[in-house]
C-alpha cells in the first residue's frame, strides 16, 4: 500500500527480490521507488519484509544532515499505524527492538531488498464430495 500522499504518484507493487531506495516525492512524503524509475512508488503490503543494504537512517526533528538518527538496525517488517486517523502517514517500518519509524522520516537514497511478501491468507478449499459405498459384508458388520 502506498500512503495517502502518495496516491497521485505513478506506483506498482513491490515484489519478492526488488531493489528499493527511499524517496522524498512530492511535497515532501517520502515512501520508496525502484532506483530505474524514481517517479514510480513502490507500495508494499503490510508484514513486507525488509532488509537495508546499511543501519537505517532518519531524519530527527528538521531535516538537515546534522540531526540525522542512525537507527542499528538493517531490517524491518513494513506496517501501517494510525488507521483510524484521516489525513496523516499511516505507512511505518517495525525494527527488531519494536520501534516503529514513518517511513517518510526516512533519509533519501537508502538501499533497501524486498525480503518477503505477506503471506495471503487461504481461502477455505473445497472438499470433493466421496461417496462411499458400504460392502455389503460391512453392513451385516
Amino acid at each position: 500500500m502506498c500512503d495517502f500522499s502518495l496516491h497521485a504518484v505513478r506506483s506498482r507493487p513491490a515484489k519478492v527480490g526488488d531493489k528499493l531506495t527511499t524517496r522524498i516525492f512530492n511535497l515532501g512524503t517520502g515512501g520508496f521507488c525502484a532506483p530505474e524509475d524514481k517517479g514510480m512508488a513502490v507500495c508494499l503490503l503490510p508484514g513486507t519484509e525488509l532488509s537495508f543494504a546499511d543501519d537505517v537512517r532518519r531524519w530527527s526533528r528538521w531535516p538537515s544532515p546534522w540531526n540525522e538518527t542512525v537507527i542499528s538496525y538493517r531490517t524491518a517488517i513494513f506496517r501501517q499505524i494510525n488507521k483510524d486517523k484521516r489525513a496523516t502517514h499511516h505507512d511505518a517500518l517495525e525494527f527488531p527492538n519494536g520501534e516503529i519509524v514513518l517511513l517518510t522520516t526516512l533519509v533519501e537514497g537508502q538501499q533497501a531488498t524486498v525480503l518477503q511478501l505477506p503471506a495471503a491468507p487461504e481461502r477455505p478449499k473445497e472438499e470433493p464430495m466421496v461417496s462411499q459405498a458400504l460392502d455389503p459384508a460391512d453392513a451385516l458388520g
